[in-house]
């Protein structure tokens, strides 16, 4: 029994996505036989760095033994070094990944954002997708990144869905393919891996997994229209990885587990139900699974972390994303090992994707990139990309009162309200976007008054006054007298529990909110999440930009002005599903 379990649950190395020859089995072969168990164990994480001191990195090289490496913050420079000083260190290679989403930006700051997946989607064409690739590839290689968490290929199906709102290319799920593939390819032109998320789909509620598990409610018919449909064509088309979320399927579980009990319900991460009877099973995926962040609540709350670490490699994980504390979790995993919730078999299963993943990449052969490619990253060639992309992706919704395009001469004086998160301007200064509008605006011709919001009266001026302030608004007839229009630009982003946020003007009943908008003609654009116009129905011009960088903001005030056309194209959930946002 043991044989046949062993013979149906192991990889086959020579087969997609891998392809391996003799040499690199024989490699991967080699490598998994001269192991400690401390080793074997070890490879099964990916450590999330924030410490660039050598002695550090020594030890967890050393110590830990991890099989990859993810990051945060550093300078280009910096991260270069730690990244060659890792693979320097490390006695087998590690898979160095980067969150690439958007473009070089998701693998080092000053990387280059081509675009967001709902800019890509946007576009009558994949071409965006594919650049957004190719620039992501050249910019991550050239700090030695081999390993890609992108693209998102979940379905914004639910429009009160920020988590994934800008992420997501499309809710058609024959343009995620397309330009998911587009991506795709654009990233394996530097012989890079992707690996695509959030298995089994986001995008179908509102919630985030960062705070509870999250919870994909299709039935086993419409997931498979929709998701399975998505996965099923990248795995077709040699996808090499995918990261699994804390999601979970009922509806697939129950498929797989009849009788199982609500309560025994778990996400993605901890399910063999999801994880090998739909993914491997039924899809036949024969690459390499990763769990999700594993301090996300959707995991950590589902049973003891314990029970947690090792219980996401039982399940069909092959490795574990990131530490919360390492001896305490390399401990867990060994513990599971030792007492057979991870078995000899699944073990060696996981070890074998692990290096055959690595051995598919040619890190068995690695020469870490010279340093001269780091000039490549931000390059002003990347950015011209950026430029195109905004050209065929900024979508006018609406236009109901015919005031495009504006011309500055006749409507020169403007006023500018820029709504701005919370987060972003207490905690980081005045959103850099703003300034960028401000600047576009008046290039463009107009002349500009930059509202005051409250965020900006209590940095500059801090006042139990201005709490009433911030709700006096001049005269109906004094704004009519001083401003020929009014824009509006919208800038709301944030994290975990501030995914969920929708419009949050600065202060309640604020004279930010548009009480204007039947008096002076307003433009309102939306630089991040889709959805606004739930909050906002009342304006009749709006704009989705999709990105608050100079070249998204540059295209936006181009277009509105006349200099260039809107070709971008909406889907149905701008709507949010209201006819009153149509207005």
């Amino acid at each position: 029994m043991k044989n046949k379990e062993r013979k149906k649950e192991m990889v086959d190395l020579t087969a997609k996505p891998f392809y391996l020859g003799k040499e690199e089995i024989e490699w991967v072969e080699e490598q998994i036989t001269g192991m400690t168990l401390e080793e074997k164990i070890g490879q099964l994480f990916i450590i999330f760095n924030q410490n660039r001191d050598p002695g550090y990195i020594k030890k967890v090289c050393n110590q830990y033994h991890v099989g990859g490496l993810r990051w945060m913050g550093g300078t280009l420079e910096e991260v270069y070094e730690q990244n060659r000083y890792y693979q320097e260190c490390s006695k087998i290679p590690l898979l160095i990944a980067a969150n690439c989403e958007t473009g070089g930006n998701g693998a080092v700051g000053e990387g280059t954002i081509v675009a967001t997946n709902a800019a890509c989607g946007a576009c009558a064409t994949a071409e965006g997708a594919y650049d957004m690739g190719y620039v992501s590839g050249i910019e991550a290689a050239a700090i030695g990144c081999k390993w890609n968490f992108a693209p998102v290929s979940d379905l914004f199906l639910n429009w009160r869905n920020t988590i994934v709102n800008t992420r997501c290319f499309s809710n058609d799920p024959d343009i995620n393919i397309e330009m998911c593939k587009a991506y795709i390819r654009g990233v394996h032109n530097q012989k890079i891996a992707c690996c695509t998320k959030h298995f089994p789909g986001d995008g179908s509620e509102e919630r985030d997994q960062h705070l509870l598990m999250g919870c994909n409610d299709l039935s086993c018919e419409e997931w498979d229209a929709t998701y399975g449909k998505v996965y099923q064509a990248l795995i077709d088309d040699g996808l090499e990885s995918i990261m699994a979320g804390q999601i979970c399927q009922p509806a697939y579980t129950r498929k797989f587990h009849p009788g199982i009990k609500d309560e025994e319900i778990k996400p993605a991460t901890l399910s063999p139900e999801l994880l090998q009877n739909l993914l491997r099973e039924q899809l036949g995926f024969n690459g390499l699974i990763v769990t999700d962040a594993s301090h996300m609540a959707g995991l950590t709350c589902s049973c003891p972390r314990s029970e947690q670490v090792p219980g996401t490699i039982a399940a069909g994980y092959d490795m574990f994303l990131f530490f919360h504390d390492p001896e305490e979790d390399l401990r867990y995993m060994m513990e599971g090992y030792k007492n057979g919730i991870i078995t000899e078999e699944r073990l060696s299963d996981a070890l074998h994707r692990i290096l055959g993943m690595k051995a598919h990449l040619g890190l068995h052969k690695l020469k870490f990139p010279p340093k001269e490619g780091l000039k490549n990253v931000g390059c002003e060639e990347h950015h011209r990309y950026a430029s195109k992309t905004a050209k065929e992706a900024i979508t006018l919704v609406k236009d109901n009162q015919k005031i495009l395009p504006v011309n500055p001469e006749e409507k020169k004086r403007a006023k500018l309200y820029f709504v701005e998160s919370e987060p972003a301007s207490i905690l980081d200064g005045t959103d850099p976007a703003k300034h960028i509008v401000k600047e576009e605006l008046e290039k463009a011709g107009f002349e500009v008054t930059l509202h005051e919001n409250f965020y900006e009266m209590e940095r500059n001026y801090p006042s139990h006054a201005n709490k009433g302030l911030i709700r006096k608004c001049e005269s109906v007839e004094e704004l009519k007298a001083n401003y020929d229009i009014i824009f509006v630009f919208i800038h709301m982003k944030g994290y975990a529990q501030e995914n969920n946020t929708r419009i949050k003007w600065s202060a309640g009943h604020s004279n930010e909110i548009p009480w204007y908008t039947a008096d002076v003609p307003t433009v309102c654009v939306s630089l991040n999440y889709t959805n606004h116009l739930i909050d906002v129905p009342m304006f009749k011009t709006f704009i989705n930009a999709y990105c608050p960088t100079k070249e998204y903001i540059h295209e936006t005030v181009r277009k509105i002005i006349g200099e260039d056309t809107f070709r971008g194209h909406y889907n149905e959930t701008v709507w949010c599903g209201r006819w009153d946002t149509r207005l």
